[in-house]
């Protein structure tokens, strides 16, 4: 993160930034042109999202804020030469259309989460079934009631044969299968990444490096299109581009903000007696599996005095409990020098609490004395997770080493720049950031706890994938490289000998 930051401070120097009016105006000049975020998202090579983050505040940067003035100072200009009433009715015929879809949208369900969605004139074969829809959702056609996206291979009569000389057939006349045009996105968020590897791999002509090196750059705005499109249908309203307290701002250009997030780096002081061979593991997917966290949805609320409540998440300034087990077990809020309270994260926080239940009784709890916290959800990037975790696994059972490394690269750009960054400005969450990294802190300690209770020796404990112990880890852990498994990365000797040398 350091070279983005340097990148960041040096970028944020250079030169004015073109005007923009103030978000409310932004917000009414799209909506009196009567035009969606979807749209407008698409115009600019952005997402939804990021558009409500312009309205919500937030400005953006570089050419993408001089393309978003462009066409706000267009809209302004449009509409005040459009403020002229007409003075003829239009036409009955040229009306119709209109009242029909208008009267179609009032019967038609809205979407959950609060998608932005476009009537279309002319409809489009629905991304879902194939049929035709008349509304579009987050920039795909679909259908808004169940009842109506059935999936076609409900028909049960035969496909015609063709006949090249009869007329097009029309769309309940097809085969079954979903209709495709041109320039439809594959079915489904795994297509997305099978589309984007197939394209990079065409574009180089099948050379592997060129093509894996295309994809790394272009990864951080491809897992944001991803996200977008396992978000359609959710429950949960995110806020993208919150206020954050103080806390959570970086103190300096360069420097870091006060969150602690509790990153093991523990080596064991003393070995059992003897020689042993030494296992250092590597857990496969480590932010891949903290993905699976409780992430605030919206802006964090400050309170003090309050026991911690399961149903919200955020951050916490704690006195953390005494550790009396450094000789064989890493301290779960990492190596700190510095004694009393200190900022940490959710997932820290309940890496704690457990420790101090009965099933554990490895420490007292700790005490919170203040909380920035908002209502939560564990499964908030689970989608997103699962769509990622598949495609890996296919690219690993196949050999496939460009969607491997991109699928990698997606996942810990989409982590590592969600904070304050220029190469992600269609989220700004680094209380995500932080949390996310300190559940994938967290995962390695309680497998540092698993191993220990095994009967396994815990050496190393480092970052979020390297575990050393000694023992038959095989018996406590599955071997392989999938994402509930770890692999080998080192062995190695270590210990005294009878003659009291080290090995």
């Amino acid at each position: 993160m350091s070279d983005f930051d340097a990148i960041d401070s040096l970028l944020a120097s250079v030169g004015p930034q073109t005007d923009l009016p103030d978000a409310q105006a932004r917000r009414a000049l799209r909506e009196q042109a009567q035009l969606s975020k979807a749209q407008v998202a698409r115009a600019l090579g952005v997402s939804p999202s990021t558009v409500s983050a312009w309205e919500a505040g937030r400005d953006p940067a570089g050419e993408v804020r001089v393309k978003y003035a462009y066409l706000l100072d267009g809209l302004s200009a449009k509409l005040a030469a459009d403020t002229t009433p007409e003075i003829e009715p239009a036409a009955e015929s040229t009306a119709a259309e209109p009242v029909a879809a208008d009267a179609a949208a009032a019967a038609e369900p809205e979407p959950e989460g609060g998608d932005e969605v476009e009537v279309l004139t002319v409809p489009e074969p629905c991304v879902l079934c194939g049929r035709p829809a008349g509304r579009r959702v987050e920039g795909f056609a679909q259908h808004l009631d169940p009842a109506e996206c059935q999936d076609s291979t409900v028909e049960a009569q035969p496909a015609p044969v063709a006949d090249r000389s009869a007329p097009a057939s029309k769309p309940s006349e097809r085969a079954k299968g979903p209709a495709r045009r041109a320039f439809q996105e594959p079915s489904g968020p795994v297509g997305l990444i099978h589309a984007a590897v197939e394209g990079a791999l065409a574009e180089h002509q099948g050379d592997v490096e060129a093509a894996t090196a295309a994809l790394l750059k272009k990864a951080i705005g491809d897992a944001m299109r991803l996200l977008d499109e396992t978000r359609k249908g959710a429950r949960y309203d995110v806020i993208a581009h919150p206020a954050i307290p103080d806390i959570l701002k970086k103190q300096t250009s360069r420097g870091a903000d006060q969150i602690w997030e509790a990153r093991p780096k523990w080596t064991r002081a003393e070995l059992p007696p003897g020689v042993h061979e030494v296992t250092a593991l590597d857990i496969n997917g480590a932010y891949l599996s903290a993905l699976k966290t409780h992430l605030p949805l919206g802006q964090l609320e400050h309170t003090t005095g309050m026991p911690h409540d399961g149903r919200r998440a955020g951050v916490h300034l704690i006195t953390p409990p005494a550790w009396e087990y450094d000789a064989v077990l890493p301290n779960p809020i990492g190596e700190r020098d510095e004694p009393g309270p200190l900022w940490v994260t959710e997932p820290t926080l309940r890496l704690l609490l457990r420790l101090s239940s009965p099933k554990h009784g490895l420490c007292e709890a700790p005490e919170v004395h203040e909380s920035y916290t908002s209502g939560a959800t564990e499964n908030l990037l689970e989608k997103f997770r699962i769509t990622l975790k598949d495609a890996r696994d296919t690219a690993i059972a196949d050999g496939d080493a460009v969607t491997l490394e991109y699928v990698k690269a997606m996942y810990s750009k989409f982590v590592s720049t969600m904070g304050e960054s220029n190469y992600n400005r269609e989220l700004y969450r680094p209380d995500w950031m932080h949390i996310i990294r300190s559940q994938a802190f967290a995962n390695l300690w309680m497998k540092a706890l698993k191993a220990h209770d095994e009967g396994l020796a815990v050496v190393r404990a480092m970052g979020t994938d390297e575990l050393h112990v000694i023992g038959d880890w095989r018996r406590v852990f599955p071997e392989g490289r999938g994402v509930t498994e770890v692999k080998v990365k080192d062995l190695y000797t270590a210990g005294t000998d009878t003659m009291g040398e080290e090995q």
